[in-house]
């Protein structure tokens, strides 16, 4: 095992004491590591313009602009926090991003897509993250504990950002999970859908995977991941008459503006629209 550099591990812990999500950190020194590479002298000699030559860089290998951000993230943090560098931080420039709509499912591109799931773990695994609007890595962490039928919600522990919250358990979620328990019946008793080795729950990627054959076998023309379910789980409460707020909980954001979103895709919402036009009187045909 390679020995870790004194800077990295000042870095890393930095990041410990400030409590960032154990990704947020594998992230970070992943994307230092890079400019590290990239730069070729000890980083002790960056400036800014080195790392601007390195966002060029980037963007001449077109990787996406989330991708770019990161890499700004992280060396943010790691000048000016890990190095005590405060002048470059503020001077190290975020790629403004264009804001694309999420692809959403109807309700019965929903069920194609669900009974086209291969496998009883992974259809259910699957079918609670529409149910619940869970993220694919909250799904996978879930505990037998964590779901609470009598009360009738889901825990998840430690979602997005650290932040605890709980969703709605349904009665046809229920009795699903109930099948599915009673049909594994998985040893020891502690994650809901375990991997192999059963003191592990699966991970993301089995069930991104999943999804990847799921679409093809239901024959859906659009792009379909996991967190298509999600984005498909709020908007179809949106056009239900959900109050936004509630599916700002339910979905874990901080901010009211990112589950506004929904809104401009929530078809019913948009069609069921009075245009100022229909309030209009008019008279006689066209002029021609």
């Amino acid at each position: 095992m390679a020995e870790v550099s004194p800077l990295r591990r000042r870095m890393i812990e930095d990041m410990t004491v400030r409590n960032l999500a154990l990704t947020t950190q594998r992230s970070y020194v992943h994307h230092v590591a890079k400019f590290s590479r990239h730069f070729g002298r000890p980083l002790r000699e960056a400036g800014i313009e080195d790392v601007r030559a390195y966002q060029l860089h980037l963007v001449a290998q077109a990787v996406s602009w989330g991708t770019v951000n990161q890499a700004v993230c992280a060396l943010r943090f790691f000048f000016g926090v890990t190095m005590g560098r405060s002048d470059l931080p503020e001077r190290i420039a975020y790629a403004r991003q264009s804001r694309r709509l999420p692809v959403i499912l109807s309700a019965d591109e929903v069920a194609r897509f669900l009974e086209a799931v291969w496998g009883l773990r992974n259809r259910t695994a699957l079918t609670l993250a529409y149910a619940t609007g869970l993220r694919v890595s909250e799904v996978t962490r879930l505990k037998v504990s964590d779901i609470d039928s009598r009360r009738g919600i889901i825990r998840v522990e430690q979602g997005k950002g650290g932040k605890d919250r709980q969703v709605m358990l349904s009665d046809q979620l229920l009795n699903i999970l109930r099948a599915y328990w009673r049909l594994t019946r998985p040893r020891p008793r502690i994650w809901l859908f375990p991997s192999r080795d059963l003191n592990r729950p699966i991970h993301p990627r089995v069930l991104n995977g999943a999804c990847a054959l799921a679409r093809e076998t239901a024959d859906l023309d659009k792009q379909v991941t996991s967190h298509t379910l999600r984005h498909s789980f709020a908007t179809h409460l949106l056009e239900a008459g959900t109050d936004i707020r509630i599916i700002q909980a339910l979905l874990g954001h901080s901010s009211l503006t990112t589950t506004a979103l929904y809104a401009q895709v929530a078809t019913s919402t948009i069609s069921g629209t009075v245009s100022p036009l229909d309030r209009l009187n008019l008279r006689g045909s066209p002029p021609s």
